[in-house]
């Protein structure tokens, strides 16, 4: 489908479309006609869309007039007669004529290449790793709960945080954490309770959400939250602060996740999985001020 991405609303106040902003750049550099070339917005997006019609397969089925697709808002690309595209298809069907990017052009089980690099958690096959925080690391003792930290479903990462979407989804004033009900039973906390989450790294402040939906010993908290980290020197350490923590009082859980890579060779994330624990947060609420804007000197 091709979609017509049209204006919804007037901009606001002095607010400018980046091209707008651009094509003054490019008058005060002198070259406006070359960056322009004589078009506005609207006709950029016609050029572009003319340009691209015209080379469009013929399998594809005609596309209207710009002027019409405008109009339309959308329309869907035909496909008809084309072979769906396989997965190594080449490969499959002639593997010495197309061999694959790999030193033996063959898909490798095991790689003398991974394997030369002397990586201690990559040794050139697949291979199980203990994970240094999960249910059966020694860490649990302390902090028995799986924490989940997932992508929101009420922003896009920490975008519009503040927003009026977002902001209703948060409890007690701090992004929401489901737990379990008999997770949630055995520490005392019920739904709605503001609640302290921490590990040897940092402390957060959120508010519980009972949820079956979660396993026991498991526990999730989106991240997104912007950080209010405030710094703290009166809350013992036994009821889940040190002053050697970083500590967010809206919810944001990179205060508890681990600042690694995968492995040597991945470097992926491994944010989305922390050992904590949680207790009900029964002292003074300190102020939320993470969307507050910043006092300007």
């Amino acid at each position: 489908h091709i979609f017509a991405m049209q204006q919804a609303t007037a901009p606001m106040g002095e607010a400018r479309s980046d091209y707008a902003i651009f094509s003054v750049l490019a008058q005060k550099l002198q070259c406006a006609e070359a960056f322009t070339e004589g078009r506005d917005e609207r006709g950029w997006l016609e050029h572009l869309y003319e340009g691209w019609r015209a080379r469009l397969p013929a399998v594809c089925g005609s596309a209207p007039p710009f002027a019409e697709f405008w109009q339309r808002g959308v329309f869907e690309l035909k496909a008809e007669g084309v072979t769906p595209q396989v997965f190594l298809s080449d490969f499959r069907a002639d593997p010495d004529r197309h061999p694959l990017k790999t030193p033996s052009g063959r898909i490798e089980i095991t790689s003398e290449t991974v394997r030369g690099f002397n990586y201690a958690d990559c040794p050139g096959y697949p291979v199980w790793h203990e994970p240094p925080e999960w249910h059966g690391a020694a860490m649990a003792a302390k902090y028995p709960l799986v924490l989940l930290a997932n992508n929101p479903a009420t922003r896009l990462h920490s975008q519009l945080d503040a927003g009026a979407y977002s902001a209703a989804s948060k409890v007690a004033g701090r992004e929401p954490i489901r737990i379990h009900p008999r997770d949630a039973q055995s520490r005392g906390i019920a739904a709605g309770d503001l609640v302290r989450v921490f590990n040897a790294r940092g402390n957060l402040l959120a508010g519980a959400v009972l949820s079956d939906a979660v396993k026991p010993g498991v526990v999730q908290l989106s991240t997104g939250a912007w950080l209010d980290w405030q710094h703290l020197t009166e809350i013992p350490a036994e009821g889940g602060y040190q002053e050697s923590r970083e500590t967010c009082f809206h919810g944001n859980p990179n205060v508890l996740t681990a600042d690694c890579g995968t492995s040597r060779l991945a470097q992926g994330c491994v944010g989305q999985i922390s050992l904590v624990e949680m207790v009900r947060h029964d002292g003074d609420v300190p102020p939320h001020r993470a969307w507050q804007s910043p006092h300007l000197l």
